[in-house]
């Protein structure tokens, strides 16, 4: 997609020669039916009922004169009023529209502009009703799977300092460093770090270091947000490690943890080194309590039909202000 293009840079006009750009009627409807969208010259001239050599004749004026730009996308060149206008324009344009808004010529304008976005909608909703079935697939093949949450992560503050504690190869730490002010992202595992540290090499807001859950190397309060992504059910003492969690949050921090539900996969204590075949919501809860955290919330995450390994779920926390150290 091209950019929108304007006038290249001239002297700014005094108002009274905006005044004469004004004074055609039609440039008028032009500029308040490119005021809210963005339309084409086809859609312009059936909407105002104009030929649209007069269309393009007076959107090349307001064009020259900024009062509009424009750019090209596909074979189309789309149009739309200018959005920050100079302030004498602005002032003359609210002057002009407030008198022009009311005439019949600009209700009719108005009606068949709808009639126009009405158009572009049924569109929409014929793809929809004909491609709802299939759409999952194609939006996977156009964007890829889950493109939809990597988009959420916008919702973190940009001042979060996140730990991805247990980081592996450093997906997850990828993912969340351009929406957040640091990741530290820890392993116990030098191979795994080794790839991490290729991954993340692009951010310099990114720290890759070697440590345990149990004894992370991290300052006390260092982080508003602690993510354990499968990554408890290797930790012997999870108790342990919650509370070494529990330390480097600052008060009110949260952690996340997300892994298996309680699952009867035996083998992957000796393929993999599971120290724990899942775990359910109320030891879980209580191990999170005992570790200094409140307001916990364990949800079952909804199975992928593709992958073959157990259940997953999620579980918040947040961790309580440590208690003060009484000096007798």
């Amino acid at each position: 997609m091209v950019g929108y293009i304007g006038r290249v840079t001239t002297p700014r006009l005094a108002i009274h020669d905006h005044m004469v750009e004004l004074a055609d009627p039609t440039r008028c409807r032009l500029l308040a039916a490119l005021e809210r969208q963005e339309l084409t010259v086809g859609e312009l001239a059936g909407a105002l009922q104009l030929p649209q050599s007069t269309v393009s004749r007076h959107l090349k004026i307001l064009g020259d004169q900024s009062w509009v730009e424009s750019r090209a996308e596909g074979a189309s060149r789309w149009y739309r009023r200018t959005p920050l206008l100079p302030t004498d324009m602005q002032a003359l344009w609210t002057l002009v529209h407030a008198a022009f808004a009311p005439t019949p010529v600009a209700l009719q304008d108005a009606v068949r502009l709808e009639a126009v976005i009405a158009a572009r909608r049924s569109v929409t909703q014929t793809f929809f009703a004909t491609a709802s079935a299939e759409w999952d697939a194609m939006r996977t093949e156009l964007f890829g799977a889950r493109a939809d949450l990597a988009a959420t992560l916008a919702l973190l503050d940009r001042h979060t300092v996140i730990g991805d504690l247990g980081c592996g190869t450093g997906a997850l730490s990828a993912a969340l460093a351009p929406h957040v002010a640091h990741v530290h992202a820890i392993d116990a595992s030098p191979a795994m770090l080794a790839a991490a540290s290729a991954r993340l090499a692009t951010f310099d807001h990114v720290s890759v270091s070697e440590g345990t859950l149990e004894a992370l190397p991290l300052d006390d309060a260092a982080l508003d947000v602690a993510v354990l992504m499968l990554v408890l059910h290797h930790v012997a003492d999870p108790v342990r490690a919650l509370r070494e969690v529990h330390r480097v949050l600052r008060p009110a921090g949260r952690v996340l943890i997300a892994d298996m539900r309680p699952h009867a996969h035996e083998r992957y204590r000796d393929t993999m080194g599971h120290a724990w075949l899942g775990f359910d919501e109320r030891n879980l809860t209580s191990w999170l309590q005992e570790a200094g955290f409140v307001d916990v919330r364990y949800t079952g995450l909804p199975v992928d039909a593709s992958a073959n390994g157990p259940a997953l779920f999620s579980c918040t926390a947040v961790a309580m202000p440590r208690p003060a150290m009484v000096v007798a």
